[in-house]
């Protein structure tokens, strides 16, 4: 009996899904599949589905962790791509937290809540 897991992607809610997909494109990453209010999204190894869905409580209760290698290289390309004001989104300073992560925060289009860190050795 084989039970090894290769994967597990969350479906990150959008309100608007074009206005979504843009802003991910915008943050880098690529969007190699879309059809019908879903789309495949990724970024180097990383990945998550992108469902055009509209519950905003959900919406406002739901968070993503991006672990980067570099969060203050994530920061400044953020902040590079003009993504706050391009999509009217709020982007947090980068911050040591007292859990061993420097990470800072990011909400896209719909409201949903990433926290992009890095480990702190």
């Amino acid at each position: 009996m084989n039970l090894t897991a290769v994967e597990i992607k969350a479906f990150v809610p959008a309100l608007d899904f074009a206005l979504s997909e843009q802003f991910y494109l915008a943050l880098g990453f690529e969007v190699p599949w879309s059809e019908d209010g879903l789309a495949y999204v990724r970024h180097g190894e990383t990945s998550f589905l992108l469902q055009a869905f509209n519950e905003p409580a959900f919406i406002r209760n739901f968070q993503m962790h991006l672990l980067v290698e570099n969060v203050d290289d994530w920061h400044v390309h953020v902040l590079a791509a003009g993504v706050p004001a391009r999509f009217g989104v709020e982007v947090g300073e980068p911050t040591d937290q007292p859990w061993g992560m420097r990470d800072f925060t990011l909400f896209d289009p719909s409201g949903v809540l990433w926290r992009v860190a890095q480990n702190i050795p």
